[in-house]
């Protein structure tokens, strides 16, 4: 009977010595599980627009064609969703607008913006940039005013906004050209100037440019 008792106090103690073993097992698979969850749910972050590839958000950074600021970088960005609403809005000219002028002029700025569309992906591409996707929210709302009108009342508005627009990345462009050390961001800065240059004097030789307004 000792013996028999003895046999069942160490099969009891076996079950006991396996208990904590069973309870490790299933919490180190609770946290794996757990730490995969959190990887789907929380993905690594994707750059912004701007940013490079390999991380970097902001700063200079060295590349084979010179230095690249957060300018040189701004210039690309800005460039990228100017075509985003400003060729699409020359495609609706080409239907919306009541002047054969408008609507000549919109599909001149339409195709030109692809163009240079193209070309701003190429060089950021080359120097590793994250572009935008889509335009942002005020050049949203700008197609939207534009998508609600007809007419003479869109050629005025067509004009004006488009006109307002370019003036503004056209001193962006002026200053980066100025100061970029980018070889590559000097050389597409001044086509980049041309065709905003250009666009400007289209917007201009309709008579419907209201200075006053694009100024301010």
């Amino acid at each position: 009977m000792g013996f028999l008792n003895r046999t069942r106090s160490r099969r009891r103690g076996g079950r006991g010595l396996g208990r904590p073993a069973e309870m490790v097992f299933l919490a180190v698979a609770v946290v794996a599980a757990g730490a995969a969850l959190f990887m789907v749910l929380s993905p690594p972050g994707t750059p912004l627009d701007g940013d490079s590839l390999t991380g970097v958000s902001s700063g200079t950074v060295q590349t084979r064609w010179g230095p690249l600021s957060d300018q040189d970088r701004e210039l690309l960005v800005s460039v990228r969703r100017a075509g985003l609403w400003e060729a699409p809005s020359g495609q609706q000219a080409q239907q919306r607008a009541a002047s054969p002028k408008v609507k000549e002029i919109g599909g001149k700025i339409a195709t030109e913006h692809l163009e240079l569309d193209q070309d701003v992906r190429q060089v950021a591409q080359q120097l590793d940039v994250v572009l935008p996707s889509e335009p942002n929210r005020d050049q949203k709302q700008w197609m939207a005013e534009l998508s609600a009108l007809s007419g003479e009342e869109y050629d005025r508005h067509f004009v004006y906004r488009l006109r307002a627009a370019h003036g503004k990345v056209f001193s962006l462009i002026a200053k980066v050209r100025a100061n970029t050390q980018n070889s590559l961001v000097r050389d597409f800065s001044a086509r980049a100037n041309a065709a905003v240059l250009r666009h400007m004097t289209y917007l201009e030789s309709t008579g419907l440019v209201d200075y006053s307004a694009v100024a301010s």
